[in-house]
């Protein structure tokens, strides 16, 4: 069954971006949201668009997984599939994580852009979650990193945020960012 429009976004998924400065919980927020949904009824995918690759270790009991960048690299085009890049875990929740470049060699803003590419055209869209979410580290003022702002990705955007300057000044990016991307309302 397939569940996308002719637009790419997927029809009935209500997809939530979760955006904050990197060490500041949005991780713990996002894996407990994803347990809660899918205890409660849901068929959740959560992806992790952060190069630290730990967006869902709680939901995969620490288990470290083949991420969706290592996987581009280490795959030819030909052999390709879902498979080995969505890994189920707690409640049944599908976990991805996008991966990243190896530290000061490449962009990893690049990389998930990579990854949600090829997550499409995988054909993640024909399954039949409810729940997308997105979390995706805020403290990097970048196009890759805003990929999940835009309206085809996130139907409503979290910030995770505390008093602490870097924490505010990420938050204040990711606003910015957000209003650049605003076309039907207010989605924060």
């Amino acid at each position: 069954m397939n569940n996308t429009s002719h637009n790419g976004k997927s029809i009935g998924v209500k997809q939530i971006a979760v955006y904050g400065k990197g060490g500041i919980g949005k991780s713990t927020i996002c894996a407990n949201l994803s347990a809660a949904m899918a205890l409660g009824g849901s068929h959740v995918l959560q992806i992790g668009c952060d190069p630290k690759q730990d967006s869902t270790r709680l939901l995969l009991e620490g288990r470290r997984v083949m991420t969706v960048l290592d996987y581009l690299r280490a795959t030819s085009p030909n052999d390709r599939s879902l498979k080995p890049i969505v890994h189920i875990g707690f409640a049944g929740v599908a976990c991805v994580e996008a991966g990243g470049p190896e530290p000061g060699v490449g962009c990893a803003g690049r990389g998930i852009l990579s990854a949600l590419d090829l997550l499409e055209s995988l054909g993640i869209g024909s399954y039949c979650y409810d729940v997308a979410l997105y979390d995706v580290l805020g403290d990097v003022v970048c196009g890759g990193f805003a990929v999940p702002l835009r309206e085809q990705y996130a139907d409503v955007i979290y910030i995770v945020t505390s008093g602490e300057f870097m924490s505010l000044y990420a938050a204040n990016n990711i606003l910015r960012g957000v209003r650049n991307f605003e076309e039907r309302g207010l989605r924060m």
